[in-house]
């Protein structure tokens, strides 16, 4: 029995008493108030709710006697042991060893789809995280973002959204003619530009457009700069994809900020409609000469300029374009993940959703992540000044490095400490979870040697304390991947991951699955085997999650 069924029977038996209590009465009531949580005290049984409290003046009663009440009829639900009342009304429930014991089969057999739900469905979500300008190498400031993004898109599709995970490529333009000036003065031999950028990966773009356009020095002045940026930019653009592919961070798409700039037959752009758009929807004024959106409306702190008196749009007018661009692609929910120095594009971007007639409330959200520093992280020769990703991937690994930057919350500065993350121990805590997941599956293996299969399942069987805690908190998983992915938060299935660790290790030393020398084969032995596999599933299914691998062994 899940919490959702449990909780289902108990507005069974709730509906008739307050129904008795206030005939006739519409009090609101639906399943979704039967709130269930785990007992701190597993002696107080399975599940524990204060329904009786919620409800008793309602139905003008004390809420020990509205729990009484509940008590009675709940004893009588199929799969409950026995139903206690505690305190001034809560309710703790114990379900009977098979009811308990019977979630090792749901979860074998639901196998990869356990932990998904529905929570979400219906719901379209653009998520755009990294969105790094191309003009040089990812770092560690990235890395944190493209671990979490890709985790939460995720979430979101295992609670039932469609979700896609968008990098916002920023190739127009300042920062890219410093780029193009940049590699162009290294391919010349000459010095960086004062404003350029340094590193020597950008003598390394240098030699590599020179490769493909060995006549680049020939041609005329004013071409040069051009054909040198659209070699380097490509290159680059390609590293930066490398370097996620590496990361196991795949994105779904990559929109280009030049598209929005292009004319089209007609000779507008789509920032050139999002003024009319806007204008549309009442929130553009002209003043002095220029266009300005009417942005203090929707909380931000002064309105904003979308286009100069000189006729140039302004970066809130590819804002702009671009977020309605989102939503003309059916997006319903625009989530942008941005770093710890972006607190002012906060209420800008809520006021663009707000202008463009949407609920700054519901159909966007801004999440700012927190700064990474690594103990002993050298700053890269190639880039000169910022660690790379690729570096610390080469020094760390993809799982150590991911899971560890998921296991906090995003909103919280971070610390890593490198010798941790390297060392096979406990102390590194993805290895402690990848641990428990081999050690399922050798355990799975002794078993099959020694004929313990899942031809038989007797969940009544599994009854000892640590079988008890940990199908307890197996059972927990789906719950809680959907709340993870309804507040953005991947950090709780990793610290879940380590609970279910740690009492799958009691669990193992305490209970064998295979008998001792030549004894019997017992049915408690195969269900135990189920036991096994069922916190595999559950550990395999919580580390794809936060795109981490579950090897088979360590």
């Amino acid at each position: 029995m899940n919490p959702d069924s449990l909780a289902s029977a108990l507005f069974d038996v709730v509906a008739p008493i307050l129904a008795e209590r206030r005939p006739g009465e519409d009090l609101g009531v639906s399943v979704a108030d039967i709130t269930l949580e785990r007992p701190k005290n597993r002696d107080h049984g399975d599940w524990a709710t204060n329904i009786a409290m919620k409800l008793a003046k309602k139905v003008g009663t004390n809420p020990r006697e509205l729990a009484q009440l509940i008590a009675e009829a709940a004893s009588s639900i199929e799969g409950v042991d026995s139903v206690e009342i505690a305190g001034p009304g809560f309710i703790n429930i114990r379900l009977e060893a098979g009811a308990a014991g019977e979630l090792a089969r749901t979860i074998v057999d639901a196998a990869e789809k356990y932990g998904t739900n529905e929570t979400m469905a219906g719901r379209s979500v653009n998520v755009e995280f990294v969105s790094a300008n191309p003009t040089g190498p990812l770092h560690i400031a990235h890395t944190r973002w493209a671990a979490l993004g890709d985790s939460i898109v995720r979430l979101m599709i295992a609670s039932g959204a469609t979700a896609v995970r968008e990098y916002y490529i920023n190739d127009a333009g300042a920062q890219m003619d410093r780029f193009g000036r940049s590699v162009l003065a290294a391919a010349q031999g000459e010095p960086t530009p004062e404003d350029g950028y340094p590193g020597e990966y950008i003598t390394t773009l240098a030699q590599a457009v020179l490769l493909e356009r060995p006549d680049l020095l020939n041609l005329p002045v004013e071409e040069r700069q051009s054909v040198a940026l659209e070699i380097a930019y490509r290159l680059q653009l390609a590293e930066i994809k490398s370097s996620l592919d590496r990361f196991n961070v795949p994105f779904d798409v990559w929109f280009s900020e030049r598209t929005l700039h292009e004319k089209d037959a007609s000779g507008l752009s789509d920032v050139d409609r999002s003024v009319d758009r806007l204008r549309e929807q009442g929130h553009v004024f002209d003043e002095d000469g220029a266009v300005w959106v009417r942005t203090t409306a929707f909380t931000d702190d002064k309105n904003r300029v979308i286009r100069r008196s000189n006729g140039e749009y302004t970066y809130f007018a590819a804002d702009a374009a671009y977020y309605l661009n989102k939503t003309d692609r059916g997006f319903e929910t625009k989530i942008y993940l941005l770093g710890a120095d972006h607190h002012g594009y906060v209420n800008r971007l809520k006021a663009v959703a707000g202008a463009a007639g949407e609920d700054p409330d519901y159909n966007i959200e801004v999440l700012i992540g927190q700064i990474v520093s690594i103990n002993g992280a050298r700053l890269s020769k190639r880039a000169g000044n910022i660690i790379e990703m690729d570096d610390l991937l080469n020094w760390i690994g993809t799982d150590a490095l991911r899971y560890s930057l998921e296991r906090s919350p995003a909103d919280s500065p971070l610390d890593l400490d490198p010798e941790i993350l390297r060392k096979r121990t406990n102390d590194n805590p993805v290895f402690y979870v990848q641990y428990a997941h081999a050690r399922t599956f050798n355990a799975a293996k002794n078993a099959d040697d020694s004929g313990v299969d899942r031809s038989v399942f007797a969940p009544e069987t599994l009854t000892h304390e640590t079988e008890s805690a940990l199908l307890g908190a197996l059972q927990e998983f789906p719950r809680l991947v959907a709340f993870a992915a309804e507040v953005r938060e991947p950090h709780r299935v990793a610290r879940y991951l380590e609970e279910i660790a740690g009492l799958y290790h009691r669990w193992y030393d305490n209970c064998r699955i295979v008998p001792l020398g030549d004894a019997t084969v017992e049915p408690v032995h195969h269900s135990r085997r189920w036991l096994n596999d069922a916190t595999g599933q559950v550990l395999r299914n919580g580390l794809d999650l936060l795109g981490v691998s579950a090897p088979e062994r360590m």
